[in-house]
């Protein structure tokens, strides 16, 4: 549980967007043409990669969660 969910019971859990900087990236994507974009939970962990950022809201809001965007 997190802080979130303390504050917020039964609001859907928040996930942050970001474009991946190119060496966090598994090797085998770091030369992938364009940009990455990574969803983290609220612990900084990364759970998935889409190959475009409004890809990545759909499988945050796909998944019950709320999506938003980090700079």
């Amino acid at each position: 549980m997190t802080k979130h969910d303390e504050i917020h019971p039964g609001a859907k859990p928040i996930v942050y967007v970001r474009e991946a900087p190119r060496e966090s990236l598994p090797s085998e994507l770091q030369e992938a043409p364009g940009p990455l974009y990574a969803l983290h939970d609220a612990e900084g962990n990364r759970l998935a990669l889409a190959h475009d950022r409004d890809v990545a809201f759909a499988l945050a809001r796909r998944n019950d969660l709320s999506p938003l965007s980090v700079h």
